[in-house]
This record gives structure tokens, C-alpha cells and sequence, in this order.
């Protein structure tokens, strides 16, 4: 009889990925690989096993019921292999050779340029993906290693097998038109003519904002919906309304500045969290170099000017663990300047 062949690393990784993709194809395009080779990979690893790991009768895919066992078995031997393999790798990120990097939109502006030139200084030989979209999607692609670490809002429940790093806490404040006398509480009761302006439904920070309007038994009505914090500021500071944001997004939001008015949050003080959550495959020397300039430009280009005009917010806008002296932040950035 001859020797059967041990279990090879390379199906085992594909079959990890096509469990989290709804088609073969999906799951290929993940990979980078064609679907034959792809097919190749499962059908090798189902004959050694001798059982079916996947449903080949359904479509999307679904795993057996051995299939999802054998998977949560596996699952933290790939995740240590693949921390290990990233850090012996990358242990000097000088010589890292590909990086995907993914962000909420509210950095686009002055933070994801500043980090990416410093990127390119500090991991010369490397090759930079840069992916914009909202927190759950950045979120997913993480889990389906499409990403190697990302800056998000924080999700309620912390994602399995991938690691997350608390930067910055962004405090909820009411953002109104400059010239309006009208009280923050009369606006949060509804008790004005100025319609309340929200984030869109399905948005992380839109369903904070709803979930504390309804613990204070708040029910405003629903006039205007809008997924971007720009669009937002604009609408106000030409008087169209009111809405609940955060200083960070108020930030972004210069041009409009002279026509807006800041005010804390009237009653219970809520806030969200954002973390650079990063994958087993993302070395914790590369994680470490982008959390260290990500915290040095959040202070110097959001904190700093807001609690500038904003002084009440000195307590509740500010870095999360790590590093919260800019000045301690790589003192090679003198040179870079």
C-alpha cells in the first residue's frame, strides 16, 4: 500500500479561504489563483481526508458539517503560523515586500496621505495597496485576509483571529449652525423648527447616535439622511438643520467652519472608539511603525486644533493607550521634515 502523503499547507490555506467566500470563483479571485487550481487544492485535501468538507450539490457553497469542525481546528494553527511566518519576514520592515492597508473614509483627507509618504520612507522595497470604504467592510475584508490591517470604527463584537488596537476616543457633540440661539436640549427633544440632519441608516456611527437618542427617550423625525459627514457640515452651515457628529469629522470639515458651532452633547456623554485592527499576517513591527504615526498625526492634525477652539473637550478627545505624547512618536520624524 503505499505511503499516503502528508497534509499540504497550501490546500489547507485555500480550503480556509473558500470557507469564507460564497463561490469558488470568490474564492480564487482571493487567492489569486484560477478556479481549476483552486477546485485542485479542496478535491486534494477532500481525498486525503476521505470525507466531503463542502455541500458540492448547493450553491453558494456551504461546509459540512465536517467541513465547519475541521475548519475550527485548523483556524488556530494557520493564525500562529502565519503571525510567525509574518514576523520572521518582516522583523525589519525595511525589507517588507506587500502591505494592504484599509481605512474609514474620515482619514482620506490629511491622515492617510501623511501615513502613506511615511510608508514609503520607512518600507521602501514595499508594494502598498490603500482600500476606502465603511468600518463593516473594511471589517470583512480583514477577516477574509483581503486586508492586512485597518482603521475602523471599533465593532461592538471583536472580530476572531484578528487583533485590535484602540488609537482614539471620538466623543459625540451637536454641531448647529453658528448664528443659532436655539438651546441644545430644545434641539435634542424636539422642540424646534430645525430638522435634526443623521447619518445614514446601516452606518456604524448612525446606529450609536440612534441607540443613545433612544436610551434618553428621544424620537426625532426623520427628514434628511446622509452617509457623508462633508455633505453634513455643508447643510448646516447653511442653516438647513442640526446634526450629532463627532469632533474628529467636524475636523475634516474646515471650510465650513466659520458658519458652525460645536456644543457638548446635552445629558449622558457617549462616545465611539477607533482601532487598528490588523491580521496574523500583518507583522507587529509593521503594525507598530503605523500605529506610531497614526497616533503622532491624529494629535498633531485633529486633537490639537480642535481642543484649540474646544477646550471642554480636553478629557474626552483624546488617544487611547500606546503613545498619547506626540513628541515620544519615532524621533527619526525630524529627519523626514
Amino acid at each position: 500500500m503505499p505511503a499516503r502523503k502528508d497534509l499540504s499547507l497550501k490546500s489547507l490555506e485555500m480550503f480556509e479561504i473558500s470557507a469564507r467566500h460564497p463561490s469558488l470563483q470568490s474564492a480564487a479571485d482571493a487567492a489569486g489563483l484560477s478556479v481549476s487550481t483552486m477546485s485542485h487544492h479542496l478535491h486534494v485535501l477532500e481525498n486525503h481526508l476521505g470525507v466531503p468538507l463542502f455541500d458540492h450539490s448547493r450553491r453558494p457553497m456551504v461546509l459540512t458539517a465536517t467541513g465547519q469542525s475541521f475548519l475550527r481546528n485548523i483556524e488556530p494553527a494557520l493564525i500562529a503560523l502565519r503571525a510567525a511566518t509574518a514576523e520572521a519576514a518582516s522583523g525589519e520592515p525595511a525589507t517588507a515586500r506587500h502591505l494592504r492597508l484599509g481605512s474609514i473614509e474620515d482619514f482620506d483627507s490629511d491622515i492617510i496621505p501623511g501615513l502613506a509618504v511615511h510608508l514609503s520612507r520607512r518600507m521602501p522595497q514595499c508594494d502598498f495597496t490603500y482600500h476606502s470604504d465603511a468600518s463593516r467592510a473594511i471589517v470583512e475584508m480583514l477577516r477574509k485576509r483581503e486586508l492586512d490591517i485597518g482603521l475602523v470604527a471599533t465593532p461592538q463584537d471583536r472580530p476572531e483571529g484578528l487583533s485590535c488596537h484602540p488609537v482614539l476616543r471620538d466623543p459625540f457633540v451637536m454641531v448647529m449652525p453658528a448664528q443659532s440661539t436655539l438651546a441644545p436640549e430644545d434641539l435634542v427633544r424636539g422642540e424646534t423648527d430645525l430638522p435634526f440632519l443623521r447619518f445614514t441608516t446601516g452606518q456604524i456611527i448612525a446606529q450609536q447616535i440612534e441607540a443613545q437618542l433612544k436610551r434618553m427617550k428621544y424620537t426625532l423625525p426623520n427628514r434628511f439622511e446622509c452617509g457623508n459627514n462633508q455633505t453634513l457640515m455643508a447643510m448646516v452651515s447653511v442653516s438647513a438643520g442640526w446634526t450629532i457628529t463627532t469632533p474628529l469629522l467636524f475636523a475634516r470639515a474646515r471650510q465650513f467652519h466659520s458658519h458652525l458651532k460645536m456644543q457638548p452633547f446635552p445629558g449622558r456623554a457617549f462616545a465611539r472608539e477607533l482601532s487598528l485592527i490588523s491580521t496574523p499576517d500583518c507583522a507587529n513591527s509593521v503594525r507598530g511603525i503605523i500605529e506610531g504615526k497614526l497616533r503622532q498625526m491624529l494629535a498633531d492634525h485633529a486633537i490639537l486644533p480642535v481642543l484649540e477652539k474646544a477646550p471642554w473637550l480636553a478629557d474626552s478627545f483624546r488617544l487611547l493607550g500606546g503613545i498619547t505624547d506626540p513628541a515620544e512618536v519615532d524621533e527619526s520624524e525630524e529627519s523626514e521634515t
